[in-house]
């Protein structure tokens, strides 16, 4: 007989345009039973994007109100604008035992370990500084003036990748998803994530052998 600890929450970190969005999606798709506990945040949606999917947008005001609430694990102020991750859904899919995964800048992982001693972290990097910034010009959703703003934190970004549990190359996007799926298998059956294991071992077993 065993058992598990409730969960695991896995945090997924890159520079914008490391591809961190593009594998937790990939992972939702291959992995129905993991969840994905969505950030609010202040910036306006992309083209494309929806309430309640990729994030949900609140105003300032809004923001302001939960975070006084004590809404959030963790909130931040990125690109200039407030991030935020909601302690209800991560408790609650805990609880269901899911594997739960967060999509959060490096200041907001800290915040979370600092909560969840067991959280795994995981940061996502392309080969290469230039293909970096290819995606972030091809992606054609941001001013130069914050795409110039993106490239200049994902500068001072990248030396933290020291800070996580694990490091993950995305050059081609399948083979980092597999790479995260195999972590996340190996981190689901470490010992430190039993809490008990017996055998129901019969009384007179030895006696039974002829």
């Amino acid at each position: 007989m065993y058992r598990l600890k409730d969960g695991l929450l896995v945090i997924l970190s890159s520079p914008s345009g490391g591809g961190k969005t593009s594998v937790y999606r990939e992972l939702l798709k291959l992995n129905p039973e993991f969840a994905y506990s969505i950030s609010v945040t202040t910036r306006p949606p992309r083209p494309g994007e929806c309430n309640g999917r990729e994030y949900h947008f609140k105003s300032n005001p809004e923001f302001e109100e939960l975070k006084d609430a004590g809404a959030f694990v963790e909130w931040a102020m990125v690109h200039n604008y407030y991030y935020g991750t909601l302690r209800s859904p991560i408790s609650e899919f805990l609880n269901k035992n899911k594997v739960v995964l967060l999509d959060i800048d490096i200041q907001g992982t800290l915040n979370i370990k600092k909560q969840y001693k067991e959280a795994v972290s995981i940061f996502i990097l392309p080969p290469t500084f230039n293909k970096l910034t290819k995606r972030l010009i091809s992606r054609k959703t941001d001013s130069k003036d914050v795409l110039r703003t993106r490239i200049k934190n994902a500068i001072s970004e990248v030396p933290h990748w020291k800070k996580y549990d694990y490091l993950v190359i995305n050059d081609r996007l399948g083979d980092c998803v597999k790479v995260v799926e195999d972590i996340i298998q190996a981190e689901k059956h470490k010992t430190t994530r039993y809490q008990d294991f017996t055998w129901d071992i019969p009384e007179n077993i030895l006696n039974e052998i002829k």
